[in-house]
């Protein structure tokens, strides 16, 4: 049995380092050469203690008084994060919302490149987007084998996820992104990140709801 790695940072601090990374790019690519902890920890949307409190797993960073080099910083993150090297993903569900995924730009200057696009509707099937041809369900495990493919992207109905996610976990992938809305069963040694589209955008709906009510109502 495949057990996990054991993680010496936290997931949500991966989480905004992830966010940093994007930051740091964003001003490198503008052309600035250092940051302090306010700016850098306003662009991502934390407070700047939580900042230093999530680059101290990093070791020491900044300068006191100058702040943070962006590319020195940048380059540090994108170690910890395996950004440096590509990753090989596939991705199942070939509708809108996978269609978008599979044609967007942007994962492949974060690292991630599509080695695959899968669905299950003969419609789909050869049909060319991000420069990559729509494959039948039937070619999924030989591509994940021949690629050596580490992440899938699942973006099924609901219905056929748990399917498509034991055939990917059976072909070796060790890494799953499901955005249909349902609950995933994986393999120890499998991790699994969950984007419910849906939940998110209730969540909105409530945080708008509760900043609607008079504030006599909520302490009332």
């Amino acid at each position: 049995m495949i057990q996990p790695r054991p993680r010496t940072i936290p997931e949500a601090t991966v989480a905004r380092l992830a966010v940093y990374l994007r930051v740091l790019t964003s001003l490198a690519d503008g052309g600035r050469t250092t940051v302090s902890s306010g700016e850098l920890a306003s662009a991502a949307g934390v407070n700047p203690a939580g900042l230093r409190k999530d680059l101290s797993h990093l070791g020491s960073c900044g300068v006191r008084g100058v702040g943070y080099d962006v590319r020195a910083l940048r380059e540090r993150i994108a170690r910890v994060l395996g950004a440096e090297r590509s990753r090989a993903c596939v991705l199942v569900g070939i509708g809108n919302l996978g269609a978008a995924l599979a044609d967007y730009a942007g994962f492949g200057s974060r690292g991630f490149h599509f080695v695959g696009l899968f669905d299950a509707s003969p419609a789909r099937v050869g049909q060319s987007i991000g420069g990559l041809t729509v494959q039948s369900m039937a070619e999924l495990e030989a591509t994940v084998t021949a690629t050596d493919a580490s992440i899938g992207v699942i973006a099924t109905p609901a219905d056929v996820a748990q399917q498509v996610c034991d055939r990917l976990t059976g072909a070796g992938v060790r890494s799953i992104l499901n955005f249909a809305p349902v609950t995933l069963v994986a393999p120890a040694g499998v991790d699994v990140r969950p984007v419910d589209l849906s939940v998110e955008l209730q969540v909105l709906a409530f945080l708008g709801q509760q900043r609607a009510v008079p504030a006599e109502e909520v302490t009332a």
